[in-house]
This record gives structure tokens, sequence and C-alpha cells, in this order.
């Protein structure tokens, strides 16, 4: 049905493989080849993060986009406030 060979690389990325959508007793369940997991690098009991994308699709990602923006926030006021910071931690 969904013949590799057939898809279009999208110009924001490149397809890596396939998925398949299998019924896992009253839910479905996306299964990943080790192929997709190694270039995702995660493995078997990881977390991975869905976003919708602008276009209608979604993304995996191993990494929680929120907990990212919250950490450049982190690092901009430690940055910033870096001698006061400094001051406290005597």
């Amino acid at each position: 049905m969904n013949d590799p060979a057939k898809i279009v690389a999208d110009p924001r990325g490149q397809p890596i493989g396939t998925v398949e959508i299998k019924k896992i007793g009253n839910s479905s369940g996306i299964i990943l080849s080790k192929d997709v997991l190694a270039r995702m690098n995660v493995s078997v009991g990881d977390v991975l993060y869905a976003t919708l994308t602008p276009d209608g699709g979604f993304r995996l990602t191993p990494y929680d986009l929120d907990f990212e923006k919250a950490m450049e926030v982190a690092r901009r006021g430690m940055k910033r406030y870096h001698n006061a910071l400094a001051e406290l931690a005597k």
C-alpha cells in the first residue's frame, strides 16, 4: 500500500523509512523499524513527543520542545545574572 519508492521527499526533511500501524489490544501502535530507531537515536521504552506541523502532519521527536524552550530561557537568565548567581553559590 505505502510503497517506499513512491515517497516524495519533504523540503523540510528527508524520509528515512516507513512505519506501520498495528492493533495492540484496544489501541493502535506504530511499529518503527530498527533502522528508524537507530537514526532517531532511540530504543524501546524511550518517550517520543508528537507535535503538529503547519501542513497538518505530525512530527515525532525524542526531544520535548517545551522543555527546550524553558531551558533556553533559563540559559539566558543564567548568563544575564551570572555574577549574582555566583555570589549566591558561595
